[in-house]
């Protein structure tokens, strides 16, 4: 194994080693994506309901301000992965759905994560990223 040489010792945190862990998947995920789709469009789209949900409400979700999370869904609806509709009882209220498209590019992802979660347990061993992963579930779910 590699050691990760910072500028300094002390700034090998969490987030550096996550990112360094991540961060040949990310590219590799931009570069297979023929509408130049990232891992944080993947982020938002999961975080849309089957039956849609509002700019604000997503914004919340994803713990983006509104207007950057207007911003990427403007991109998906750019590129067709997510339509905005109007609400019919407040017309100042936008709600955000995945389109066919956002739905088959969301198997395409959950593909993609499979494979990585295989890769990453081929590394360090089945045992050891289960771990790692339930860590992570309880971290994440600690943190909502």
């Amino acid at each position: 194994m590699t050691s990760v040489k910072p500028y300094r010792d002390s700034e090998v945190n969490v987030m550096m080693l996550m990112g360094l862990v991540l961060r040949d998947h990310s590219m590799s995920f931009a570069a297979a994506d023929p509408d130049g789709m990232r891992v944080s469009h993947a982020r938002v789209l999961t975080c849309i309901p089957e039956d849609g949900i509002s700019i604000t409400a997503l914004a919340e979700r994803t713990g983006m301000t509104k207007q950057g999370c207007g911003q990427f869904v403007t991109k998906l609806v750019d590129s067709g992965h997510v339509v905005i509709e109007f609400a019919p009882d407040d017309r100042r209220v936008r709600h955000v759905r995945r389109t066919e498209v956002g739905d088959r590019f969301m198997v395409s992802v959950s593909d993609r994560m499979a494979h990585l979660e295989k890769e990453l347990a081929e590394q360090v061993g089945a045992e050891r990223y289960a771990v790692f992963r339930a860590v992570l579930e309880d971290l994440a779910v600690a943190l909502r």
